[in-house]
C-alpha cells in the first residue's frame, strides 16, 4: 500500500507529464491502490483517481471501483468527498453505470451525502439526461424498496428543474415509455409521484398528451373489471387514481369512460362502500368525484341509462313529504331528513349530463314517475328555502375575524351548497326543465382555474423522502385515500340545521 508521499510523488509524475500522462500507467496504479490505505492516502486517492481519470480508459474499471470503494468507506469525509467527484467518472459509456452507483447511494441516511448524490446526479444529468435516466430506472424497475422510493422522489422534484435543453422531447419520450413499465407495479404513493413527473412533462401538456395521461389512470383504476364495493383496496384504488384524473379533464379531453363507470357501477353500490379511513363519507367522496367530472364528457353511448341511474340514485336522497294523520300531525314515527351535501353532487351530477339529453324527464319518464319527482322537488325545495333564510340570517353583519370561527365557516359552505341546489332545482321546474344556469361546486374555489392545471402540493425540498407506504393501486397492499380539501359533512344535524320538516 502506498504512503501519503508516495502518493504525492506519483501524482506529480501524472501532473508533470501534461500530453504524455497516459504513458504513466504505473503512477497511476499506485495512485488506485491507495484507497487500500489510511484515512489520509484515501482522502487523496479520492482526490486523485478522478483528476486523471480520462487519460486511462484501460483502467477505467478499476478506477470506478476503486472510487466506490471509497463512496462505502466508514469515514463520512471520506465517503463525501468520494462521492462529490463521481461525476467525472461519466464520460461515454460510463455514465450510466455512474449514474447506477448513484442512485443506488441515495439510500444514504446523511443529509449532506443526501445532498451530494442529489447534486452529483443533477451534473451527470445535464452531461447526458438519457444514460442518466437509464441509470435511474434501472434501479426503480429492480433496485432496493429504499432506492426505489427515492429514486422516484429525485424525478419527481427534481426534473422540473432542469432546462429546455436538457429535457428535449426525446428524454421526455423515454420518461414516458420507462414509466409505463413503472407503472405496472406500484404503490399509491408511487402512481401519484409519477403522475406528478409525467403531467410536468412539456410534451404532455397538449390535448393528446392529456389524453395518454387519462388512458394511463384508467389503467391504473382497472376500469374493465367488475367494481368491488366491500374490497377496500378496489375502493381506494378507484379514488385515487380519479382524483389523479380530475385535474387532466377538459372540453377536449373528456370524462366519459370515468364517469361511466361511477354510474353503471359505484352508484348502485354507494351504500355498501367500505373505506379503511376511519370518520371518512367515503360516499359523499365519491359522489364528489362524479359532480367534478360530470362537466367534461364527451359523447355518451350510454347516456340515458347513466341518467337513469343518476335520477334513481337523487330519488333516494329527496325524500316525499311525511303523511298527515287526520289531526295534522305526522303520521310517521321518522321524520324526512335533509342531506344537502348528497344532494348538491347527485343535482349537479344530473344537471350536467341533463344537457345532452334534455328531454330526458319529459320524454324518458313515465308520467307517474315525473309527478312524484316533482313532488319530491317541491317538497324539498321548501325545506331549502327555510334553512337559506336561517343561514343568512346568522351570518348577517358578520364579516372579517367573525367569520374565520369553525362554526361560521360551516354555515358559509351551507350556504354555499344550499344556494346551488336552489339554482338546479329551479331550473328542474321550468318547463320544460332547462339545463342553461352555472353554478360553482361549494368546495372548489370561486376564482376560474385554467383545466388540467398541476396541483403542485407535494414536497419539494431536497431532504430525505418519507419511507415508501406499502399501499396503491397494485404493487404490496392498501393506499389510504387522501380525501380533498372542502369536505362538507352530510349531517348537518351536528350544526343544527340539519331538521325535520313536519309542517314545513
Amino acid at each position: 500500500m502506498p504512503t501519503v508521499e508516495e502518493l504525492y510523488r506519483n501524482y506529480g509524475i501524472l501532473a508533470d507529464a501534461t500530453e504524455q500522462v497516459g504513458q504513466h500507467k504505473d503512477a497511476y496504479q499506485v495512485i488506485l491502490d491507495g484507497v487500500k490505505g489510511g484515512t489520509k492516502e484515501k482522502r487523496l486517492a479520492a482526490q486523485f483517481i478522478p483528476k486523471f481519470f480520462k487519460h486511462f480508459p484501460e483502467l477505467a474499471d478499476s478506477a470506478i471501483n476503486a472510487q466506490l470503494d471509497l463512496c462505502e468507506d466508514e469515514d463520512v469525509s471520506i465517503r463525501r468527498q468520494a462521492i462529490k467527484e463521481l461525476p467525472q467518472f461519466a464520460t461515454g459509456e460510463n455514465l450510466p453505470r455512474v449514474a447506477d452507483i448513484l442512485t443506488q447511494l441515495l439510500q444514504t441516511d446523511d443529509s449532506a451525502e443526501f445532498n451530494l448524490v442529489n447534486n452529483a446526479l443533477l451534473s451527470i444529468f445535464k452531461m447526458d439526461a438519457k444514460g442518466t435516466l437509464g441509470g435511474l430506472f434501472s434501479q426503480i424497475l429492480q433496485g432496493e424498496d429504499i432506492v426505489r422510493e427515492r429514486a422516484i422522489k429525485f424525478l419527481s422534484t427534481k426534473l422540473k428543474t432542469l432546462p429546455d435543453e436538457v429535457l428535449t422531447k426525446e428524454v421526455e419520450e423515454l420518461i414516458l415509455t420507462e414509466s409505463k413499465k413503472v407503472l405496472e407495479d406500484v404503490t399509491g404513493e408511487e402512481f401519484v409521484l409519477f403522475m406528478k413527473i409525467l403531467s410536468g412533462l412539456k410534451s404532455l401538456q397538449t390535448v393528446s398528451g392529456r389524453q395518454q395521461l387519462v388512458e394511463l389512470v384508467a389503467e391504473q383504476a382497472d376500469l374493465e373489471q367488475t367494481f368491488n364495493p366491500s374490497d377496500p383496496d378496489c375502493v381506494d384504488r378507484l379514488l385515487q387514481c380519479t382524483r389523479q384524473a380530475v385535474p387532466l379533464f377538459s372540453k377536449n379531453v373528456h370524462s366519459t369512460r370515468f364517469v361511466t363507470y361511477f354510474c353503471e357501477q359505484v352508484l348502485p353500490n354507494l351504500s355498501s362502500l367500505t373505506t379503511p379511513v376511519e370518520g371518512l363519507d367515503i360516499q359523499l367522496e365519491v359522489l364528489k368525484l362524479l359532480a367534478e367530472m360530470s362537466s367534461f364528457c364527451g359523447d355518451m353511448e350510454k347516456l340515458e341509462t347513466n341518467l337513469r341511474k343518476l335520477f334513481d340514485k337523487l330519488l333516494e336522497y329527496m325524500p316525499l313529504p311525511p303523511e298527515e294523520a287526520e289531526n295534522g300531525e305526522n303520521a310517521g314515527n321518522e321524520e324526512p331528513k335533509l342531506q344537502f351535501s348528497y344532494v348538491e353532487c347527485l343535482l349537479y351530477s344530473f344537471h350536467q349530463l341533463g344537457r345532452k339529453l334534455p328531454d330526458f324527464l319529459t320524454a324518458k319518464l313515465n308520467a307517474e314517475k315525473l309527478k312524484d319527482f316533482k313532488i319530491r322537488l317541491q317538497y324539498f325545495a321548501r325545506g331549502l328555502q327555510v334553512y337559506i333564510r336561517q343561514l343568512r340570517l346568522a351570518l348577517q353583519g358578520k364579516t372579517g375575524e367573525a367569520l374565520k370561527t369553525e362554526e361560521n365557516k360551516i354555515k358559509v359552505v351551507a350556504l354555499k351548497i344550499t344556494n346551488n341546489i336552489n339554482v338546479l332545482i329551479k331550473d328542474l321546474f321550468h318547463i320544460p326543465p332547462s339545463y342553461k344556469s352555472t353554478v360553482t361546486l361549494s368546495w372548489k374555489p370561486v376564482q376560474k382555474v385554467e383545466i388540467g392545471q398541476r396541483r403542485a402540493s407535494e414536497d419539494t425540498t431536497s431532504g430525505s423522502p418519507p419511507k415508501k407506504s406499502p399501499a396503491g393501486p397494485k404493487r404490496d397492499a392498501r393506499q389510504i385515500y387522501n380525501p380533498p380539501s372542502g369536505k362538507y359533512s352530510s349531517n348537518l344535524g351536528n350544526f343544527n340545521y340539519e331538521r325535520s320538516l313536519q309542517g314545513k
